[in-house]
C-alpha cells in the first residue's frame, strides 16, 4: 500500500469516527421544529399522494 493509499484510508476513517460521533449526541428539536414534524406527518397521514 502506498502512502496515498494509507492517507486515504486515515482520512476515511476520521470522517467514520466523526460521524459517528455526531450520531450518538442528537440535538434536541426546538419546539419549532417538533411543531412542524409533527404537523408533516399529520400531512402524509391524511393525503395519500404525499
Amino acid at each position: 500500500m502506498n502512502n496515498f493509499e494509507q492517507d486515504n484510508l486515515q482520512n476515511i476513517e476520521r470522517k467514520s469516527q466523526a460521524r459517528s460521533g455526531k450520531e450518538q449526541k442528537p440535538e434536541p428539536l426546538s419546539a419549532f421544529n417538533a411543531c412542524v414534524l409533527r404537523k408533516s406527518a399529520k400531512i402524509h397521514e391524511l393525503s395519500p399522494e404525499a
